[in-house]
């Protein structure tokens, strides 16, 4: 079973940007058994869920034609915790695009406040090597992790459309 900690896209730009939302519920387990009695969010699972953003957002920008993989994170910060009944707001800056990997800035916001923020720096796996050792199946890129991006994509459109839609209501064409 994968664990995906994003649960939509608010905003995505191409090579450049991406804002993700996370709402935290008690009937996610992890919250459950991290502090007992103190539904808390661990750290660890908010760098995730900056790392599926940014991931997605650098494998994007390859067209997810590589296998992208968290390499390390040079630095984070945490400035408070998310509970269950929070919402947390992921912003991801694509800062270096290489051939080799990528750095995205990482910042987690609460309520408007800044939660926590990160540098994370991204591997591109060598395909030949790495279809060795995995197969051809992009198991970073699963279906149901690009299923955010795609439902986010949808509903963009569906808003643009709406937008340059002719009024109906007053009952014109």
């Amino acid at each position: 079973m994968r664990w995906i900690w994003i649960d939509k896209f608010l905003e995505f730009r191409s090579g450049q940007f991406a804002r993700a939302m996370k709402n935290l519920t008690l009937a996610e387990d992890y919250l459950h058994d991290h502090y007992p009695g103190y539904p808390v969010m661990p750290a660890s699972l908010i760098i995730e869920g900056l790392a599926q953003t940014g991931g997605i957002l650098v494998g994007e920008a390859g067209g997810f034609a590589e296998k992208v993989v968290l390499a390390k994170i040079p630095r984070a910060e945490f400035f408070g915790v998310a509970c269950a009944g929070d919402q947390l707001i992921y912003e991801v800056t694509l800062t270096d695009l290489r051939s080799e990997g990528a750095v995205v800035e990482a910042k987690a916001f609460l309520d408007g406040q800044l939660l926590a923020e990160a540098e994370i720096v991204f591997a591109h796996l060598d395909n030949s090597r790495a279809n060795q050792i995995f197969g051809p199946k992009n198991f970073v890129f699963t279906q149901q992790l690009l299923g955010v991006l795609d439902l986010s994509k949808a509903q963009a459109r569906a808003r643009e459309q709406a937008a340059t839609a002719p009024d109906s209501s007053n009952g014109q064409p």
